[in-house]
Formats: structure tokens, sequence, C-alpha cells
């Protein structure tokens, strides 16, 4: 069985006195980011001093937080002292900002996409440097990056484009260090650049369920004592699986397995997914919940028996919802490559990647289902592979502040 990523305890380092200025996407984002930087900035601003930088054009959430009492200034000011700048990167238009940050002043990059070539795509549509795209995509990749970049600006594409050609030289090569959340991505960094330090640090991850929850949730969602609740989050696009999830809740049907299918996040509000439900027959299998709110996914989580998580293809990204999924005691299901191999069988059961996943889904479901022993198992075991992975937020930045000290 492959062992649970967990970062080796780091060596004793003294930290006192580490000054940190931190970029990244800040709730109200509706970024996962955003949702980690809310959690674990209070546990790291507990071991060191840290600055929060602000997006541009940001305004601070209605709702508390105990982040939000740390010191912060406007991205345009400029910091007192002297501090490790921390930069968050991540493959969409919420880091445009950090990447121009790292651009001129440099820094550790916190990569949670080790593929950043939709970032730099986005970067040479909001500001016009499609000649500098061309230049930069030929140096990542060199007798392929000209024609792509030419391609590209025309709007012709493929959709795997972006996996086949990550591009992360332009924005690591100005980085004095690179933290990631998986062996996979810092194996991925260390190919590009082999001199620049790279280390691995558990993703922060706070457990939103509560088990007092579940009763009253079940019944909120209509799910009965004899039914698997199932449960898919995140912001819908076509990488994170839904068309393998609805065949095989179509299979399931057929099969006769008892279970319902919560989709939670943005993209699954309105009428679109409701029409393709019923289309392949679902009806009421098919639970659409739209954006959930922190309390909201406290308790579909509660309620949840086991999580679907088969993205194909996937940036390298350390998967914040399969992370939640199993701080919530839910085993999840996962696409069987790369950095989800990281995660043990016992609570992440693999499917082959793509379409192909769909029968080993059913099989997986059916068998859970039919077997309340081996699904109780599955969830300690996803319990577990939460707190030895150091997620949770106190023991993930106390990780986070060990590596940061030594660069």
């Amino acid at each position: 069985m492959t062992a649970p990523f967990a970062a080796e305890p780091p060596p004793p380092r003294d930290v006192a006195g580490l000054r940190l200025s931190w970029a990244s996407p800040l709730p109200p984002i509706r970024s996962g980011v955003a949702d980690y930087a809310a959690e674990i900035l209070p546990p790291l601003a507990a071991l060191a001093d840290v600055l929060v930088v602000e997006p541009p054009g940001w305004k601070a959430p209605q709702a508390d937080g105990p982040w939000l009492a740390l010191p912060r200034l406007p991205a345009t000011a400029a910091t007192e002292g002297e501090r490790l700048e921390v930069l968050h990167l991540g493959n969409n238009p919420y880091h445009l900002w950090v990447a121009e940050r790292l651009r001129r002043r440099g820094g550790v990059v916190v990569l949670h996409d080790p593929v950043l070539h939709h970032l730099l795509v986005e970067e040479a549509a909001a500001q016009g440097g499609w000649e500098r795209f061309a230049e930069e995509l030929e140096a990542a990749h060199p007798g392929a990056g000209q024609a792509l970049a030419t391609a590209r600006r025309w709007g012709y594409t493929g959709p795997l484009d972006p996996f086949l050609f990550p591009a992360p030289h332009p924005f690591l090569r100005h980085a004095r260090g690179v933290m990631v959340h998986s062996r996979a991505a810092a194996e991925a960094v260390g190919k590009v650049f082999p001199e620049l330090p790279v280390a691995a640090v558990p993703l922060a991850v706070a457990c939103l369920a509560r088990p007092e929850d579940r009763p009253a949730w079940r019944h909120r969602l209509g799910v009965s004592a004899d039914e698997l609740a199932l449960l898919h989050l995140g912001f819908l696009t076509p990488a994170k699986g839904l068309e393998v999830i609805l065949r095989a809740l179509a299979a399931l049907r057929e099969v006769g397995v008892p279970c319902k299918l919560v989709v939670v996040g943005e993209g699954s509000e309105g009428g679109a997914l409701e029409s393709r439900a019923r289309a392949a027959g679902l009806g009421a299998m098919l639970l659409p919940w739209g954006f959930a709110t922190e309390k909201e996914l406290g308790g579909l989580l509660a309620a949840a028996d086991l999580g679907l998580v088969p993205r194909y293809p996937t940036a390298g990204e350390t998967s914040a919802a399969a992370l939640r999924l199993l701080a919530a005691g839910v085993p999840v299901i996962v696409s069987g490559y790369r950095q989800f191999l990281e995660l043990p069988a016992a609570a992440a059961l693999r499917v082959p990647p793509g379409e192909s996943g769909v029968a080993d889904m059913v099989r997986h479901v059916a068998a859970l289902a039919a077997n309340p022993a081996a699904l109780e198992g599955a969830r300690e075991a996803a319990r577990q592979t939460w707190v030895r992975g150091g997620h949770e937020p106190a023991a993930a930045a106390a990780a986070l502040v060990a590596a940061l000290a030594a660069f």
C-alpha cells in the first residue's frame, strides 16, 4: 500500500524573528487558495511575524475571521524593513498580481499548481503581452513554444496543451525557493530547476464537519438510512470528472445501489446540471447545491459517506477537495495517477483516469454500500490520512515555517 504523503518532521531550526510578507488570494474571493490562506494564517502568525498583502481592489469580507486581525497593507504599498516574500501561485486570474509581484521582487513561491501554462495565458491576455508570451513559452519549451503561442493567440488550442507544456519557467526563474504540497510536485519542479531549493510541506485544510450534525443534514438532503450520500466538491470544470460521475450514477441506478449525489460548487447552480440529470434519467438521485458557505459545507461533509474526486487531467495540484473530505472522515474515489497515488488506498480508492474509470467507480460504490463494516473502516482510514499527513492547519503552519526558515 502506498504510504500517505506526510512531510518528514523538519529539523529544528531557529525561526525566531522570522518576518514574512504573505501574498495570495484572500476571502471573499471564491478560491481554494483564499480558503487555505484564511485557515493557515492564524497559526502561522503565532510562529512568525506575518504581514498580509491585500490583493488589488480587495475589500475585507463582512464575516469575522481571526486572520482579519493580522496586519495588512495594499499590494501597491512598500513594506517596512526586510521581509521574506511568500508568494502563492496558482493557474487562474486571481494570481496575476502575485505573478507580477514575483517578477518585480522575487521571493519564495508556494506553488499550488505545478502547471502554470494557464496563468501565462491569463497574463498575456490581461496585458496584451503576446510577444513576451511567445518568447517565454519558447524558452520554457524550445522548438514548440513559438508555434504553440501563435496558435493560442489566434484561438487554436487543444485541451491538453497546458498539461503537455506546463511552462513554470517564466515564473519560477524569479524564485529563490519553492514550496509544494506533494512529492510528485517536488519532482516536477526539480526536473525543470535542479538547482532551485524545493520543499514539500502539507497543504493546510481544516476539518469543518461536526458528527452531531449528520442526522439533521441527511434529513435535509432527503438521504435515507439505507442510502449512500455521495459528494462532489469544487468549481465545475471538465477536468473535475463530472461526466464520469454522472455516467457512474446512471449505472448505479441500473444495478439498484441506493445512493444520492450532492454536487457542491459554482457551476452546479441553475438548470443546466438538472437538465443533464433529467436527460440521463437520474431525477432525484442528483442534488445540485451550488456555492456553499463554510457552515453549509460543514453540514454537507457531515452528511456524506463517500467523496468523488476523479480529476483528469490535473495541473499537479494537491486536491483541497479530497483533503476536505478526508478531514471529515469521508473516504474518496480518486483518479489513480500522479499525486493522488500519495494518498493511501484504504482511504482513497483508485479508478483509471478519464472515462475508463466509470466501471471501477460503480464497483467501489456498490461494494461499500453492501458492506457497512468496510465503509466504517474506510471512514477511519480517511480521518487518519488527514491527521498523519499533517494537514491540520496548526501542524501545516509549523511545517511551513520550518521550511521557510531554511531560505
